[in-house]
């Protein structure tokens, strides 16, 4: 384009030197031609001046991108955030992007939800296989339980435990216990009878031994069953009583709290509390990894169906769908308004990197050929201008 550019200005300076002290219509087709070198060499020089020196002379406000590319990094960096990082911007075309819908129609197509959990277990695994023992070991030993301790947990504890005995929460727990209770006493009759029989006095007979345990036994094992059986047994009533009582002054009698909060320091404390903990985090780690391993495996299985079920919820739930745009919008634009400065300063640092010289090839050849234009333009301009003004000159 440069050699274009420059061809034509060769062309009309032979113009000129040709119909130079011709009369007639040569003098139009002279003017038009002085004309066009004109604005061909103050174009050439206009572009020239962007990137480097004309002819290398030292003439001021030239060669701007090489002596003045901060600023030009900066000028762009502030352009890009106002009308492209703008929170407001921003978060007008994310609302407007149905993107809780786009989702839908992808996580509908066959396989896609499946990629979905093949890629996340692929980063859940991986994730947790970078997370040493030792690491969380510290965490806990230095970190987690030691604030723990610290920190109040008996009005929080009298709370929850007060809405669990309300809503009837632990019953289920209490059914299980009773009826795991029920099922050992059942079947483990002469471990108990071995127990008792070494509470005996000496010199009791064995027989009369056998007897009491027997009794004790089938008294035992018919408490329990009845309690099992009995959702309003008064045992239940007494238990429900106790965890009120407890509940309440958990949260109001300072004796209790007291005793309460010392009990969880000394819990707390004790290195068997860290070491059983760090044993639950490890069987949980070595189960999620196993199961996330298996491709046919219950847990992906139903990942993959919460996904399916997911897309089916969003593609017909719209209040449902519109609060998750909301809230992606929302969250774009605080990334944008927190760091949208950081984004943006990448610009900057990366043109500010750039040795000047460079910076002015690379954003030469970029748009230089567009520039080129500007000189053929100029060129054509100044030829019509000229031949305007010769004429309007042989008018007057």
């Amino acid at each position: 384009m440069r050699s274009l550019a420059l061809a034509l200005l060769v062309l009309v300076a032979v113009v000129y030197a040709v119909t130079a002290h011709r009369s007639g219509g040569w003098g139009y087709l002279h003017a038009a031609a002085e004309a066009s070198m004109v604005g061909a060499i103050a174009d050439w020089f206009a572009v020239t001046a962007l990137f480097r020196r004309p002819l290398g002379l030292p003439i001021p406000h030239t060669a701007l991108i090489p002596t003045r590319k901060a600023a030009l990094g900066h000028s762009l960096q502030d352009f890009v955030a106002d009308n492209f990082l703008s929170g407001d911007v921003v978060r007008a075309r994310v609302a407007a992007a149905d993107v809780s819908g786009r989702l839908a129609e992808w996580l509908a197509r066959p396989g896609n939800a499946g990629r979905v959990v093949e890629e996340g277990s692929v980063l859940v695994t991986a994730a947790l296989n970078r997370v040493e023992s030792a690491d969380v070991a510290d965490v806990l030993r230095t970190e987690l339980l030691p604030r723990l301790a610290e920190e109040p947990l008996s009005e929080p504890a009298g709370v929850l435990l007060a809405q669990v005995v309300e809503t009837g929460a632990h019953h289920g727990v209490v059914d299980l216990l009773l009826k795991e209770g029920h099922d050992w006493l059942s079947v483990n009759e002469p471990a108990l009878g071995r127990a008792l029989s070494s509470r005996a006095p000496w010199w009791t007979p064995q027989w009369l031994d056998d007897k009491v345990v027997e009794r004790i036994h089938q008294e035992l094992v018919a408490w329990v069953r009845d309690i099992r059986d009995n959702p309003l047994h008064q045992a239940r009533i007494e238990l429900d009583d106790l965890l009120s009582r407890l509940a309440h002054d958990l949260q109001t009698n300072p004796d209790t709290i007291e005793r309460a909060e010392e009990l969880k320091r000394r819990m707390l404390v004790h290195p068997a509390v860290a070491a059983s903990t760090l044993g639950i985090w490890e069987a949980v780690r070595t189960t999620v990894i196993s199961a996330l391993a298996d491709p046919r495996g219950a847990l992906r299985s139903r990942l993959e169906a919460a996904v399916v079920e997911l897309a089916a919820v969003l593609r017909t739930d719209r209040d449902l769908a519109g609060r998750l745009d909301a809230y992606a919008a929302d969250a774009a634009a605080f990334v944008v308004n927190r760091y949208g400065h950081d984004l943006t300063g990448v610009i900057t640092d990366t043109i500010e990197n750039w040795d000047g010289r460079e910076a002015a090839r690379r954003i030469e050849l970029h748009v230089g050929r567009d520039l080129q234009f500007v000189r053929i333009n100029g060129t054509l301009v100044g030829a019509l201008a000229g031949l305007v003004i010769h004429a309007l000159s042989s008018l007057l």
